[in-house]
C-alpha cells in the first residue's frame, strides 16, 4: 500500500474557516442522523451524530471539533426532536470526548490509521459510558452504545479512516 501524506490542520476560534468547516461537519450531522432515523433503531444503531465530529475534529484540530460537537446534537435536537432533551447531556458528553480524543490523536501522530481510530473511538465511548452511567445512574442504559451500536462505531472507524485518508486525492479538503 502506498504510503501518502494526511494533510492536517489545527484551526483557531480567531479563524473564521474554523466556523465554516464547523458549519458544514455540523450540515453533514444534520443529515446523516436524518437517513439513519429512516430505519428502526437507526440512530442508536448507526450513531450517526458522532461520524462528522470525529472527521472534523481529527482533520481540523480539536477546537473545530468541539464546535461541531456541541452545535451538532443540539440543532438536530431543536429542530427534529432527536435526540431527545433527556439524551442530550450524555449525547454532549461523548460528541466533546470525541472531538478532544480525536483532535488530541491527530496532533499527536500526524497520521490516521486504523489502530488509532479504533482507539479514539473506544476512548470517548468508554469514558462517555462510564460518565453516562454517574449521569443515569444505570450501566445497562449507560452500555447501550455497546450493545447495539457497534456497527456505528465500525462505521466511524472504517468510514472515518477511508475518509480522512483518501478525500485528499478526490480533492475534496482544500486549504
Amino acid at each position: 500500500m502506498v504510503q501518502t501524506t494526511l494533510k492536517l490542520y489545527s484551526l483557531d476560534y480567531s479563524q473564521a474557516k474554523t466556523y465554516g468547516v464547523a458549519a458544514l461537519f455540523v450540515a453533514g450531522n444534520i443529515v446523516f442522523p436524518q437517513l439513519c432515523h429512516l430505519v428502526q433503531l437507526g440512530g442508536p444503531t448507526w450513531l450517526p451524530i458522532y461520524f462528522f465530529t470525529l472527521v472534523g475534529a481529527y482533520k481540523y484540530g480539536w477546537k473545530a471539533g468541539l464546535l461541531t460537537a456541541i452545535a451538532s446534537p443540539v440543532v438536530n435536537s431543536l429542530l427534529f426532536g432527536m435526540p431527545l432533551m433527556a439524551a442530550l447531556p450524555a449525547i454532549l458528553l461523548k460528541s466533546v470526548l470525541l472531538a478532544v480524543f480525536a483532535g488530541w490523536a491527530a496532533a499527536r501522530f500526524r497520521k490516521a490509521t486504523l489502530p488509532l481510530l479504533l482507539g479514539v473511538v473506544l476512548a470517548y465511548q468508554v469514558v462517555g459510558t462510564l460518565g453516562e452511567w454517574l449521569m443515569y445512574g444505570s450501566l445497562y442504559v449507560a452500555a447501550q452504545d455497546f450493545r447495539i451500536g457497534v456497527p456505528g462505531m465500525l462505521v466511524q472507524i472504517i468510514g472515518g479512516w477511508l475518509l480522512l485518508n483518501y478525500a485528499d486525492r478526490l480533492k475534496v479538503w482544500r486549504k
